[in-house]
């Protein structure tokens, strides 16, 4: 059977474990409000007691207690939720985000909108037709065509701008991107030679797993943990991270919206320029996708197809006032005459007004007298054309409200599910400082109950070999 120094070892393994239990709950508490910290705990075990041998028989007690580590208290499934929730709540973001910017530079609806300067263009030359011989009503048209002229071109910057903001906004990311993998592949190193040694790695793996949080929220990828305590992180299916050792990322491409058709912006490895990194979730691959280059069917990078419509609008406002003017004459009966100057190849951007004042304008039909103003009245008919520059631009401002309203109603429930994927993990890893307080009661009265047990030893101790012996004293 156990003798009593060995009951004295067991009680002071008691003591040990409990003391290492308070000094948990203590940095539990102490962390409660620390982002990204998981809850830890003791984990023991009993001693098994000596095995049977000559000196031994019967029933062996237990020799103490063992202190095997100290655990920590989180699930890979619910950190890999946070971290898929990370970068969808980041993509439909940053795209609610966009789509909510273009659609403040159309100004609609509202008086310093497109469709209200259009509006009032068809109406001056209703004006025109009836006042084909007033300077006045001349000296407006022309006033309102530049409006135009001038908003379609505002309409162009704006997109531009933009698209310049969030290309540089790419670079931006990337370099936070690789910032904090270097900072990832540096605790994979610090993990990997504390487990070796046999120390505790709970701290640096909270940190880890923020940081691969980061990088989900940055740029989606995955992770990958390996037999050495490190961990791997993949966009794409290529390494970003590997061990120690960190696959930098670069943003190539068009620096400018107008280049972006002949050079796109792509993500590549910095160490392997023929990898594209295949970034399509986070912050990032939203904004690639709204960097990408305008198409024929309308399904190209948001902000250049807006830039494309401005264009587009540009154009048929020209060819529809042109090809109606142009076979009207002026009161001086000159004939063959644009109202509205054009480069195709730059349309929003060099559309501009031709006549400086009423000799100019080419109100009335050709041969009719200069108070003839048939032309003028077509020109104001444009406004309820199905095909005109109105019905165009009604249909592109519809477009946009729609495609920024389902990207608000993404981006929300996006954060809904990173919200509930974050609570879940809470649920698990996070602490409670009333369970806290209880484990701490719970170490007390076990430390208490320890010492008890040790001055009891001690006590029987000092009696058998003080006292064995001592006869009648």
């Amino acid at each position: 059977m156990t003798s009593s120094f060995g009951a004295l070892t067991s009680a002071y393994t008691g003591l040990v474990a409990a003391r290492q239990g308070l000094a948990v709950v203590g940095d539990n508490i102490t962390n409660a409000t620390t982002a990204g910290y998981s809850r830890q705990t003791v984990l023991t075990s009993s001693v098994v007691p000596a095995n049977e041998s000559l000196f031994t028989n019967g029933v062996q007690v237990g020799a103490g207690v063992s202190i095997d580590g100290i655990g920590r208290v989180t699930s890979p499934l619910l950190n890999a939720q946070v971290r898929n929730t990370s970068a969808s709540s980041g993509y439909a973001t940053e795209q609610s985000s966009a789509m909510d910017s273009i659609e403040a530079a159309l100004n609609e609806p509202g008086n310093n909108g497109l469709s209200t300067s259009l509006q009032q263009f068809w109406t001056d030359w209703q004006t025109v037709s009836t006042q084909s011989a007033s300077a006045a009503s001349a000296t407006t048209v022309i006033a309102d065509g530049k409006q135009i002229a001038s908003q379609l071109a505002d309409g162009y910057t704006a997109a531009s701008n933009q698209w310049a903001q969030t290309r540089s906004s790419v670079d931006s990311t990337v370099a936070t991107v690789n910032a904090t993998a270097t900072q990832i592949a540096a605790l994979n190193g610090q993990i990997r030679s504390t487990l070796a040694s046999g120390g505790n790695a709970n701290g640096l793996l909270d940190q880890r797993d923020l940081l691969a949080t980061t990088v989900a929220s940055l740029a989606g990828g995955s992770v990958r943990s390996n037999a050495d305590g490190t961990m791997d992180v993949l966009l794409g299916g290529n390494a970003l991270v590997s061990g120690t050792t960190v696959h930098a990322i670069v943003a190539t491409g068009s620096a400018t919206m107008d280049g972006a058709a002949s050079s796109p912006v792509e993500i590549h490895f910095a160490d392997n320029a023929s990898a594209t990194a295949g970034i399509s979730s986070g912050i990032l691959g939203a904004d690639l996708s709204l960097l990408a280059p305008s198409n024929t069917a309308g399904t190209g990078g948001a902000i250049a197809q807006a830039a494309q419509m401005y264009n587009d609008l540009a154009t048929s406002v020209a060819t529809s006032v042109n090809a109606i003017h142009s076979t009207g004459a002026t009161a001086a009966g000159t004939t063959g005459l644009n109202f509205f100057a054009i480069d195709p190849a730059n349309a929003a951007l060099s559309l501009s007004v031709i006549p400086t004042n009423a000799t100019g304008i080419a109100a009335g039909a050709i041969g009719a007298g200069a108070a003839n103003g048939d032309t003028a009245d077509k020109l104001s008919q444009l406004a309820s054309s199905t095909t005109g520059p109105d019905s165009k631009w009604a249909a592109f401002v519809v477009g946009i409200g729609v495609t920024a309203r389902a990207a608000t109603s993404q981006a929300t429930l996006a954060t809904g599910s990173a919200a509930a994927a974050v609570n879940n993990q809470s649920s698990v890893s996070s602490v409670d400082t009333d369970q806290e307080t209880t484990n701490m009661l719970t170490f007390q009265h076990a430390f208490d109950g320890a010492a008890r047990v040790m001055t009891a030893i001690d006590a029987m101790l000092n009696t058998l070999i003080n006292k064995t012996g001592l006869v009648g004293l």
